[in-house]
């Protein structure tokens, strides 16, 4: 049977932990109340005998005098079995001004003998946290009440704007529809009207249309995320129209008088002509306000939808801060009966389920209500489909994940042994080798090699967040029921590894069975197309919600500084600032398989075009200058300077790659110490910036010296470890400078090795600033996203 003490440990919410009862603080004084109790028995039997004499004439009647005290102070009980009187009292104040909101419990405890000391820290701290409990779960509540008030209001303004543009354009469709009647009417009647026609009869039908219009009035809604104004598109159009027929200073075009008939025929054909011109300019119009009209009202009800699933979520999770609470307070009391052997429990117990976090049953109501408003507007009255929205059952880990991963771990250590046996064998990688073989599989491989190590150090890490209870899903604002799990991480690395090995292998093998060396030269490239492939596949195959939300997080960051910066978008840019070698070797494999050159083995080519040298230093300086952009965008939207001085770190990062690229074609000195220089600073610049402001360590101040006030590890000799680490391994850039690398195969080995070097410092990097991210989001009790609303200062009645 699980104990209760890790039962709460595993189903409190993270981000309110010290908000809850601290169980295992009251299980200590119980235990100390327990010690307190046992006598201390003499040893040997004179010690027994003198303790028997000094009890019998000394102690025997002040014990019982004394048990007759706390007879009548526990409790006496008569003959029926009933409690006459009890030994605890918990009184309630109000702190201010009699409001039930600001409740208070304090206990008046009967001193109780030799134990009164222990008994009485004990109800002080039972006292402490029932009134913290009541205090944050009344705050709470009174938070998510005022968002469900919010919230009612913004869908009724939803509400009666979409029933206002579905009024709207019955209405104007019907007048367009008519307009055009008229105006075939017009057509078939022309002839035979002559100049017997009067100008004023479509004018006035337009104008009744655009007073028709005008009495509704311009409703304008600003949403403030979609960044779209909701205006009266038939105002607009009559006052586009009315400036259209006021003539242009100096552009008068002169009529003809009307006094003969070729003057008549010719005003009154340019006067239709232009009112011509203006109906259907005006239809253009309203056909467009209606467009964009019905976006802005779609993207405002996703965001109250949104809003509506994240207050439920904060629901559930204050229902289930409530029952976890009173279930703490009913298994300490039990302890305390059986150590102490009082009844004082049971009135205790009383009193914490009449305060105001068990009695009070506004969130159940609320959570009845949001159910029946989402399932009425959002599941189109289907309790089952929006149950799926609010409530989402997560997937459970599958067995079979398990076994997958063994085995092809399996596999790829198999298949690894043989390659490297084939190729010692056959001597590709020796001095005398064909090179043409280098230039084929080193990129291809080291592509899969490192994005593999990426996976696994991802994996690895998911599995470390999983069991410090870091809620990475939270953070990321990933999907509970289809983030990726630290199984399937795994899962993904080791299938990539074995397909890839199992490719070289058959190339391997291949290539000395005197097969047409353009078709087994061309496997590499086609392993590599199909993994571009089944990356944008859009069957629901291989986790296609992950894959769907790399390419949008992908996207977001190309296009910085134009998309808004969210967590899971600079924490990418993060990792693509360590991947590099990885970008640099799909441009050159990309160039191989592009321009032929794996068929006319020329693989020169590229390295010595000039167009592929500038890809190559575009690549060295574009995740810098992404990650950059997000600062800026950044700074532009909070405004905070201390994202100005993030930003001088990674142009800090571009300034020493840029030296480093210099010193490659230009060797020399000057340059020598150029690269020493700004690659030392923009080292220090990074340590600085890892260990203060991504993982908030260093603090002399803090409770932990040289640590950070909270910790989630509890060895601290691993955070210190991990700073030195973390060093160590920003110090490769070295080897660049100093090349202790001989030969084509040992230089492109080192630098394989040198980017593994890089992943792995990133994936350790990667625990600990989630670590203080999820401490900062702890500090402020931060469990819900908070949604933004799409209007603003506007009431339903306007």
């Amino acid at each position: 049977m699980v104990k209760f003490s890790k039962e709460l440990e595993a189903q409190l919410i993270p981000e309110w932990k010290e908000a809850f009862v601290n169980y295992w603080q009251l299980k200590k004084h119980v235990k100390k109340i327990k010690l307190a109790r046992k006598p201390a028995k003499p040893s040997g039997p004179d010690a027994l005998t003198k303790w028997g004499l000094v009890s019998s004439v000394l102690i025997d009647p002040v014990c019982s005098a004394a048990k007759k005290i706390a007879d009548t102070l526990r409790g006496s009980t008569s003959d029926d079995g009933t409690v006459a009187q009890v030994a605890i009292r918990v009184r309630s104040e109000n702190l201010e001004n009699g409001q039930v909101a600001d409740e208070a419990y304090e206990t008046e405890l009967t001193k109780l003998f030799n134990e009164e000391h222990e008994v009485r820290l004990f109800f002080e701290a039972l006292d402490k946290d029932l009134n913290k409990v009541n205090q944050f779960y009344e705050d709470k509540e009174r938070e998510f009440l005022e968002k469900g008030e919010e919230l009612n209001k913004q869908l009724q303004i939803l509400q009666d704007l979409k029933a206002k543009f579905t009024e709207k354009r019955h209405r104007n469709s019907s007048s367009l529809k008519a307009n055009g009647n008229h105006e075939e009417s017009f057509s078939r009647s022309s002839s035979r009207r002559g100049s017997d026609f009067s100008s004023e009869s479509f004018g006035d039908l337009l104008n009744e249309n655009s007073t028709e219009a005008l009495e509704e009035g311009p409703e304008v809604a600003t949403l403030e995320k979609c960044g779209v104004t909701y205006t009266n598109s038939v105002t607009r159009s009559s006052s586009k129209s009315k400036q259209r027929g006021k003539p242009k200073t100096g552009m008068t075009k002169r009529i003809p008088s009307p006094a003969t008939p070729t003057g008549a025929i010719t005003a009154l054909t340019a006067m239709l002509w232009d009112d011509l011109v203006s109906w259907k300019s005006m239809r253009k119009d309203v056909a467009r306000d209606f467009s964009i009209s019905n976006k802005k009202i779609q993207c405002a009800e996703k965001m109250i939808r949104s809003a509506f699933v994240e207050l439920y979520r904060g629901l559930c999770l204050l229902k289930n801060y409530s029952s976890l609470n009173l279930m703490a307070f009913t298994k300490i009391l039990k302890k305390f009966h059986k150590v102490a052997g009082h009844q004082v429990s049971t009135n205790y117990l009383k009193e914490v389920k009449k305060s105001h976090f068990v009695s009070s049953d506004k969130v159940i109501r609320l959570m009845d209500e949001v159910e029946s408003i989402f399932t009425k507007h959002f599941a189109s009255n289907d309790r089952k489909k929006a149950m799926k929205f609010l409530s989402p059952h997560q997937q459970r880990d599958s067995h079979m994940v398990t076994f997958f991963v063994g085995l092809l771990t399996g596999c790829f250590v198999t298949l690894f042994s043989l390659y490297v046996t084939l190729a010692n064998i056959t001597g590709v990688f020796s001095s005398k080798a064909d090179p043409n073989f280098l230039e084929i599989v080193y990129p291809v491989f080291s592509v899969f090699a490192l994005f593999s190590l990426h996976m696994f150090m991802y994996g690895c890490n998911l599995f470390m967040w999983k069991r410090a209870r870091i809620n990475y899903n939270f953070i990321f604002e990933f999907s509970p029921t289809t983030a990726l799990k630290y199984r399937d991480a795994f899962l993904i690395c080791t299938t990539s590894m074995t397909t890839v090995v199992g490719a070289m292998v058959i190339h391997l093998l291949l290539r000395h069975n005197n097969t047409s060396t353009s078709l087994v030269d061309a496997i590499p490239g086609a392993l590599l197309l199909i993994y571009i492939l089944l990356l944008v596949c859009p069957f629901d195959i291989f986790y296609r919600p992950t894959r769907y939300c790399f390419l949008r997080v992908i996207r977001n960051i190309i296009f910085s500084p134009f998309c808004k910066v969210l967590m899971v978008d600079f924490f990418m840019a993060d990792q693509l600032t360590s991947q590099i070698p990885l970008l640099r070797h799909m441009e050159s494999t990309a160039c191989y398989f592009l321009a032929g050159s794996f068929r006319t083995h020329q693989y020169a080519t590229c390295q010595s075009s000039r167009f592929y040298r500038e890809i190559t230093y575009l690549i060295s300086f574009l995740p810098y200058y992404w990650r950059a952009m997000q600062c800026a965008r950044k700074w532009f939207d909070e405004g905070d300077a201390i994202i100005l001085a993030n930003m001088g770190k990674y142009v800090s990062a571009m300034v020493a790659a840029g030296a480093r690229i210099i010193y490659d074609s230009q060797k020399g000195t000057p340059w020598l110490i150029l690269v020493l220089v700004t690659s030392t600073v923009a080292m220090f610049y990074q340590l600085y910036w890892d260990f203060v402001r991504d993982w908030g360590v260093l603090n002399r101040r803090s409770k932990n010296p040289w640590l950070r006030d909270d910790l989630i590890l509890k060895n601290k000799c691993i955070y210190f470890i991990s700073i030195a680490l973390n060093v160590v391994l920003r110090l490769a850039w070295v080897e660049t400078v100093l090349r202790f690398h001989e030969g084509a195969v040992e230089a492109r080995l080192q630098k394989l090795f040198l980017a593994s070097l890089e992943v792995i410092r990133r994936g350790h990097w990667n625990f600990y600033r989630l670590e203080n991210e999820h401490l900062n989001n702890v500090g402020t009790f931060r469990a819900v996203k908070t949604i933004p609303l799409p209007y603003r200062g506007m009431d339903s009645d306007d």
